[in-house]
């Protein structure tokens, strides 16, 4: 089993951020799917007032997937891997849309909150403590604050799981040994089966201090393999930043 952390991950990214538009696009639904799960963040108003993190942004698709569902509001893009953000960066963004590089786990610390949402594609997954990065998040985002996460996250079904493992198998390894990024792609396929389930994510976030959490399967062949996860930190909606 191949599982990167830390360091080792954030340069694994560096390096694939070259192709990893191209090899995502590959992926059918993969960019739709990102804007329903932003979209279940439910933001009134078109996201007017409100500040939201993109937390793991990656090349910024699902920055444009937040942007998409909340036009109105000012988002804060961060990852760990400088690779990403430099393919982000490159693109063309409003004048209300700030990139930075910041770990998740460095979240205080780095004082750009705090935030009415958070928006997480593909980021628990990939952290080394996901309880500690839950523990950033409820201290970044206010109180009544919602939390998106969108996560490959088994159902614990055989069949979810043999469907994963054929499409690692027979797909992403072989693309991302093309692109010269087999340890990586090799990390995403052996990562899945490894991270929670979706039920034990589940209960994870509320461990975590998190309410109302639900979980939504993500359409298509991802089905069963892909949900998006939505929570509160505590009660109440978010306001607008004043």
């Amino acid at each position: 089993m191949t599982l990167l952390r830390d360091h080792d991950l954030a340069h694994a990214f560096d390096h694939a951020s070259r192709s990893y538009d191209r090899l995502t696009a590959l992926n059918p639904g993969h960019r739709a799917e990102l804007y329903r799960s932003a979209r279940r963040l439910q933001l009134p108003g078109g996201g007017a007032g409100l500040h939201i993190l993109d937390l793991g942004c990656g090349t910024g698709a699902s920055t444009r997937a937040l942007l998409r569902a909340a036009p109105l509001a000012r988002v804060t893009a961060v990852d760990a891997s400088a690779g990403m953000l430099d393919r982000a960066r490159s693109k063309p963004w409003p004048a209300r849309v700030r990139f930075a590089h910041t770990a998740a786990e460095d979240l205080p610390a780095a004082g750009t909150g705090p935030y009415d949402a958070v928006f997480a594609a593909y980021l628990f997954r990939n952290v080394t403590d996901p309880d500690a990065v839950l523990a950033a998040v409820r201290e970044v985002l206010r109180p009544g604050g919602r939390l998106a996460a969108h996560e490959y996250s088994l159902t614990g079904r055989a069949g979810h799981r043999a469907v994963w493992e054929a499409v690692s198998r027979c797909v992403i390894v072989p693309a991302g040994t093309l692109t010269g990024d087999r340890e990586l792609y090799r990390h995403l396929c052996d990562s899945v089966p490894a991270f929670d389930t979706a039920p034990a994510f589940v209960d994870r976030l509320r461990r975590a201090g998190f309410t109302s959490v639900r979980t939504t399967p993500v359409a298509g062949w991802q089905t069963g393999i892909v949900h998006t996860f939505t929570a509160r930190n505590g009660s109440g909606l978010p306001q607008a930043t004043r």
